[in-house]
């Protein structure tokens, strides 16, 4: 079975409230097997465009966990503490 990602480039908006989406949301992933292998952290853009300047990547068992974790009753008051404080761009992809 592959793995499952959701790659998430983010701008915050409003750090303040934006703390109670980070502590929020982990306990959520994981309990779908979602692991943080990227939150923020140093980067250079090197081809093309990349929006925001926050970058997360949750890596899950199986592609079909990601995408019930973003689309479960648990998490959806969660994002929209997110859509809220942040301008994002999302994906849910399949990987090795």
């Amino acid at each position: 079975m592959q793995a499952g990602y959701a790659i998430f480039n983010i701008e915050v908006t409003n750090p303040e409230d934006y703390k109670e989406y980070v502590e929020k949301v982990k306990p959520i992933a994981e309990k779908f097997g979602g692991d943080y292998i990227i939150r923020g952290g140093t980067n250079q853009i090197i081809e093309g465009t990349w929006q925001y300047s926050r970058t997360v990547v949750i890596k899950f068992p199986s592609y079909e966990k990601a995408l019930e974790w973003y689309n479960s009753d648990e998490y959806q008051p969660i994002k929209k503490i997110r859509l809220v404080n942040a301008n994002t761009n999302g994906i849910i992809i399949q990987g090795a």
